[in-house]
């Protein structure tokens, strides 16, 4: 009774540890990483940056209103009139405002503008002494249209849009690598919690071997050497429990960085171990992972936009025209509401060019750089075209060598198992020594680890399969990233 009083501290000690810990899935983890991981949060930033610069772009497409107000002007100024060829002095004193509606037309590039100009005015002039005031406003409808060269503003949306879809490719992309760095991370934290298991399970042992030949050679039935040796390999076992307790504590931190967690939580990851057989039909897999890899859709942006650079480098010192057009109504009088008793009609037609004489090569060198930029990015896409088939011919020669690893692993901790066993019996029986013992005991720990190493590996291999593939073989489905960011 009094051994129970003094162990239930431990007891309920080890009872709240195990109730404080958080017990996570590889799924679950996914999900915090999703959402509070550093290196998602700003790739996320950049698509939402992306996707309102598209939006802002849009938006200016459309009518644009603004309304300028100057309510109070007055100026005093001598100056030379050059009509009379004498100094005048005038002053003025002046309110007025402009509306503004301007129509960017995607389809031509060109800009329609209405704009009307109403004021009041106050002005007195030395040269004739007279007084002048009252009110003015003036109408005008203004077209711009560029002549013979390219259309800046579709360009322009082009490259936005490009811009957007190669944000939405690089955050799926993102997504992709952090389930893999989440895998690798949360099997490690797996790993070193079999590796503590393991140390503990060696040291229960050594201490079983250690209390039998402690009572042996207090029977005086063994060697005290036989003693000495047991007292080592228990403190040398004691020692590795410490070692890995303290890995594991250092892989968890590791991992609640990545995810995004509290490094103040403690948890226990829970992984599925399990493994089923899973065939591979390699030529399938590749024509997949060809079809869909964003990858290859990232080089075909990139040569589009290098085909955009060729587009505004061949404007560069380009023969072009522009067209500009107003019509318009003004209208004055010293009433306000006989402004357009006598209106007079505005009009401007203007056609201007840009003609180019000499540039000394500048345009065409350009020209060719661009060429050869674009050149460059086509043979980027067929070397990442023929990596992808590398890739994936990898994966797939591995996970055919890890089903036969994890079999010959299992096999392996079988027989280590047995043999220790068969070994501690001899051991008892005082036919093999501690230091004997020990090496049997290690040989067992090492299997059990070869085991969970190849399993591990295994697991992640897979996964490296379905990122590679997008093409998920455990779930027999495709893998569509960008379809379920659209929807979110």
């Amino acid at each position: 009774m009094k051994k129970l009083i003094l162990l239930l501290p431990v007891v309920l000690n080890f009872a709240l540890n195990v109730t404080a810990q958080q017990g996570l899935t590889l799924e679950m983890a996914l999900d915090i990483a999703e959402e509070n991981s550093p290196s998602i949060k700003r790739t996320r930033l950049n698509l939402v940056r992306s996707r309102e610069n598209l939006n802002a772009q849009r938006a200016a497409l459309k009518s644009q209103f603004s309304l300028s107000v100057n309510p109070f002007e007055y100026t005093h100024n001598r100056e030379f009139n050059d009509l009379v060829s004498r100094w005048n002095t005038r002053e003025t004193t002046r309110s007025f405002g402009t509306f503004r509606i301007s129509q960017p037309i995607v389809a031509t590039d060109a800009t329609i503008s209405l704009n009307n100009r109403f004021s009041w005015q106050n002005s007195y002039s030395e040269y004739n002494d007279s007084r002048t005031k009252g009110f003015s406003n003036n109408l005008s409808l203004n077209i711009n249209q560029p002549l013979f060269t390219y259309n800046r503003t579709k360009l322009q949306i082009s490259e936005l849009e490009l811009a957007l879809e190669n944000s939405q490719l690089n955050y799926a992309i993102q997504r992709l690598s952090l389930e893999r760095q989440v895998a690798q991370y949360f099997y490690l934290v797996y790993q070193q919690q079999q590796s503590l298991i393991i140390a503990e399970e060696a040291y229960q042992n050594m201490t079983k071997s250690y209390d039998i030949i402690r009572n042996k050679v207090d029977a005086g039935l063994s060697a005290r050497e036989e003693l000495y040796q047991a007292e080592l390999n228990l403190a040398t076992s004691s020692s590795d429990v410490d070692n890995q307790r303290v890995s594991l504590e250092d892989a968890k931190d590791d991992f609640k960085l990545l995810i995004g967690m509290s490094l103040y939580d403690d948890i226990i990851v829970i992984p599925d171990i399990s493994v089923d057989t899973i065939d591979v039909d390699v030529t399938f897999a590749i024509n997949h992972g060809l079809a869909n890899r964003m990858e290859l859709r990232q080089r075909e942006i990139d040569i589009e936009n290098t085909e955009f650079s060729l587009i505004q480098t061949k404007a560069l010192n380009e023969f072009r025209g522009d067209l500009n057009l107003s019509v318009g109504l003004f209208g004055d009088n010293e009433n306000f509401t006989d402004i357009y008793a006598s209106p007079t009609d505005n009009q401007q037609v203007s056609v201007s060019f840009s003609i180019p004489l000499w540039d000394w090569g500048e345009r065409k060198s350009r020209i060719k750089a661009a060429e050869a930029s674009i050149e460059s990015q086509m043979i980027g896409y067929e070397e990442e075209e023929n990596n992808i088939i590398i890739n994936i011919r990898k994966v797939y020669r591995n996970l055919t060598n890890l089903k036969n690893q994890i079999e010959i692993a299992r096999q392996n901790v079988k027989n280590a198992q047995l043999t220790y066993e068969l070994n501690l019996e001899k051991y008892e029986n005082g036919d093999l020594t501690g230091m004997d013992l020990n090496i049997y005991q290690n040989q067992l720990s090492e299997k059990q680890l070869s085991l969970t190493n190849a399993i591990i590996s295994y697991k992640l291999e897979l996964l490296n399969l379905k990122i590679q593939t997008l093409y998920d073989f455990e779930k027999k489905e495709a893998v569509t990233p960008i379809k379920i960011l659209e929807q979110q």
